[in-house]
């Protein structure tokens, strides 16, 4: 780079932050006269408005004099917002205004326009001269798709045709250019090299200075229903999701919300992981979740789910137990398509039979029996759909329960429960009947009855006619109040036995053929419907069973869907099942899909391969409406480790690792527990030296986190944390963490805890390894107390180093 070249970048550099600095203060008292005006106009709201009901035209003057100070406060309060977002990005812009630059001709223009981009737009005083575009610009999509030459951009009005005369690009920090050079590649390496070198943080962040071709890909998709996303541990599948969602809340400002994206992550902790990507981007989070999450608030406290994580430590940790092969059939086969279409032929069987309620009881008697209401159900028209009918069953129950409800009011009971009202109950009747208009004055009226009540109490008659009168609304009240819950109930469908509908399921083979159609049974069928039954006898469900049971609640309740929301994200997205992605597309059915995932890291019974020509996402959409893209470079750890790590997995030699050296990945024995302990605490200190702040031992298991959390401890560790699934924020430090926790996050270095033919030797249990090991940026470490894992044996003995035993 020639020195005239740093001086006129140093120059343009200063110009636009003098501006920014300059439109900042501008900014700054209009946006707090508007925040004033918005709060002062709030607060006299209703002192500059006259309530006059008295006539049509008072109310109607009355009407628009709130409709027009209503729409004052708004037009201030969106006046305020978007000064306060445009007052926010300057800021943001103001240390590091931008971080690259390309010099672009449109074909038939002679004029070359420079672009330097952001991570938001500034625009000159004309209002026409961009100074900075954002990065979610079309034209922008330069600088992460071509080197110089012939290059194109698409635009609203069509492809904009040219070619790049330069690309450069900047480390900018405080005001200062620390790095400046041309690149011909997309992204230069020499900026990747920077960028990732550095140590892991507790929060992930922003990567768009560094964003690669194949990630603006995902970032910019606008066509695809579905969008799955296989890549590589450490390719940045995340990371171009979350920079996805700042560029669609960008493109679709006017049409798309925040709260309209949804995204499925793995565990409550990685949600912290990941908050503040999209704030740094000037842009408000999505929504968050877990499968988890919402299979939790839509059972209630009706059932209690296994989580996944419960479920994987079954899997790893109960061989040899009793009924072990037949809970692993039964995870398999519950989380197949197969199952899925045999509880669509069961809801059809159950259309013609079998349905099962509940008795209807009110105070130790049977009002509606289950049977009336069965052959009630099976007496609408059969060509309707059986969440139809089940409706029409509420509504006639409803208009039963208030048929009963006037006759309760004849019962014993309801005279002996008026003769022991009190004041307070009087008041709170009387109440009642105010709210749902029944009296007028109802606090005149109050104090009258209960002068009248008392009254009658002693003798007085007063008025007959009054009295009776009073009599027969508080009689009405203390039915309808003692009735309210049953109408609740009714409302919520508990008349229906849902429990009992989805465990009937599991009889024996010619009863289960029966109501499903189905000819593939799972060999161990009769031990897996006595594992289920007995679940659901204490109320439980596994969690394989989860998702099943509210798709038969929701083919006899009605399918339960959110309109609102347009893009569901899913991360991690190998550990999903058929069956979870039917039951998604479903809840959301106005919605695109982007799954994110590596099928090298499915550890999970139910995993979906991403990418198989079979795949039931391409299924979910159809071909024409699904892209898939392919992410094989991995950025996270250094090209040893990766090396290392691609080596265990079959069909691992298309994963392409980023040429950052470092350390191999150390093999480390030790003869016995106690002595690999103090090797592990002798290393983190180490490491800690070294300057790595951020430092995973991870384990197989939880059960194995915590034996190794309190071997370490006694051994005189007091700053190792515990991580469970019960923790949701993610810190730097020193950590112990089950692998199945550690998914999607990375460390500086990574220790593994046990890598013995005990802990990994099974074919299922070699993604895990893989796993754990790929969460480590900068130096990998693994011990054993006696051989190594067959995966690791089986590795070149120039992938690793070991030390002296």
């Amino acid at each position: 780079m020639e020195e005239k070249d740093w001086q006129q970048e140093k120059e343009r550099l200063e110009q636009v932050r003098n501006k920014l600095q300059t439109r900042i203060a501008e900014l700054a008292p209009e946006v707090t006269g508007l925040h004033d005006q918005a709060a002062d106009i709030r607060k006299r709201f209703w002192e500059e408005v006259t309530i006059n009901t008295s006539t049509n035209e008072d109310f109607e003057e009355t009407f628009y004099s709130v409709q027009q100070q209503s729409a004052m406060l708004a037009e201030r309060e969106r006046g305020h917002n978007r000064l306060v977002h445009q007052w926010n990005g300057m800021k943001r812009l103001l240390p590091s205004p931008y971080f690259g630059r390309v010099d672009f001709q449109e074909d038939g223009l002679n004029a070359t326009e420079q672009v330097y981009i952001g991570v938001s737009s500034f625009v000159d005083n004309d209002g026409l001269n961009f100074l900075i575009y954002d990065w979610r610009s079309p034209i922008a999509s330069l600088y992460y798709d071509y080197p110089p030459g012939p290059a194109s951009y698409d635009t609203p009005v069509g492809r904009i045709e040219g070619m790049m005369t330069l690309k450069r690009q900047f480390q900018i920090q405080n005001g200062h250019i620390r790095t400046m050079f041309d690149a011909s590649e997309t992204i230069g390496d020499e900026l990747l090299q920077q960028v990732l070198s550095k140590d892991a943080d507790s929060q992930m962040k922003s990567i768009v200075a560094t964003i690669q071709k194949e990630q603006n890909a995902i970032i910019r998709d606008e066509n695809s229903r579905m969008l799955i996303v296989q890549g590589a541990a450490g390719s940045g599948k995340t990371s171009a999701a979350l920079q996805r969602v700042a560029y669609l809340l960008y493109k679709h400002r006017q049409t798309i919300k925040a709260d309209q994206i949804v995204l499925f992550s793995p565990n409550s902790m990685f949600g912290s992981y990941i908050s503040t990507v999209l704030p740094e981007l000037g842009e408000e989070n999505m929504q968050q979740t877990t499968f988890q999450e919402y299979l939790d608030y839509w059972l209630g406290s009706s059932l209690r789910p296994e989580d996944p994580f419960d479920q994987i430590e079954y899997t790893l940790t109960a061989q040899g137990e009793s009924g072990y092969e037949a809970r692993l059939q039964g995870i398999a086969y519950k989380t197949s398509e197969a199952f899925l279409k045999a509880l669509q032929n069961y809801g059809k069987w159950l259309g013609r039979e079998g349905m099962l309620f509940k008795d209807i009881w009110f105070r130790d008697r049977v009002l509606i029996t289950a049977e009336r209401m069965r052959a009630k159900m099976y007496d609408f028209d059969s060509s309707l759909p059986l969440f139809s009918r089940v409706a029409l069953l509420q509504e006639w129950l409803l208009h039963e329960l208030a048929s009963l409800e006037r006759e309760e009011r004849k019962a014993f009971w309801v005279q002996e429960e008026l003769n022991y009202l009190d004041n307070e109950q009087y008041a709170d009747v009387f109440d009642m009947l105010h709210k749902e208009k029944e009296l007028i004055d109802l606090s005149e009226q109050y104090a009258v009855a209960r002068d009248r009540m008392n009254n009658k109490r002693r003798g007085d008659e007063g008025d007959v006619d009054f009295a009776q009168r009073e009599e027969e609304l508080i009689l009405r009240s203390i039915v309808k109040k003692s009735f309210k819950p049953l109408r609740k109930s009714v409302r919520k469908f508990s008349f229906v036995d849902i429990k009992g509908i989805y465990g009937q399921l599991f009889g024996d083979e010619t009863s289960y053929r029966e109501k499903t159609n189905e000819i593939v049974i799972p060999p161990h069928w009769s031990e897996i419907c006595r594992q289920t039954k007995d679940m659901l006898s204490r109320n439980e469900l596994f969690h394989e069973d989860a998702t099943p049971y509210l798709f038969v609640k929701e083919l006899v309740e009605g399918v339960r869907t959110n309109k609102e929301i347009r893009h569901v994200f899913v991360d991690e997205g190998q550990d999903y099942s058929a069956f979870q992605y039917e039951y998604l597309k479903k809840l959301f059915p106005r919605a695109r899909m982007t799954v994110l995932g590596d099928f090298g890291q499915a550890i999970f019974m139910q995993a979906t391969n991403l990418e198989a020509s079979d795949s039931p996402l391409i299924r979910l959409f159809g071909e024409t409406n699904t892209s898939l893209i392919r992410l094989v470079r991995s950025y996270r750890s250094t090209r040893e480790i990766v090396k290392f790590t691609k080596s265990m997995l079959p069909g691992g030699d298309e994963i392409v690792p980023f040429d950052r050296r470092g350390h191999k990945p150390l093999l480390i024995r030790s003869n016995g527990v106690k002595k690999r302990d103090a090797q592990i605490l002798e290393d983190i200190a180490s490491l800690r030296a070294e300057g790595y702040a951020s430092i995973a031992v991870i384990t197989k298991t939880a059960a194995e986190s915590r034996t190794a959390f309190e071997s370490l401890r006694m051994q005189g560790s007091e700053a190792l944390q515990l991580i469970t699934k019960e923790t949701v924020t993610f810190e730097k430090g020193a950590m112990v963490i089950p692998v199945y926790l550690a998914k999607g996050i990375e460390f500086d270095a990574v220790l593994i805890y046990e890598a013995s033919p005990q802990a990994y030797s099974r074919e299922n249990e070699r993604k895990l390894l893989y796993t754990a090991c790929t969460r480590a940026m900068h130096r990998l470490h693994l011990y054993t107390t006696g051989d190594w894992s067959p995966f690791v044996q089986a590795l070149p003995a120039n992938l690793y180093e070991k030390a002296p035993y």
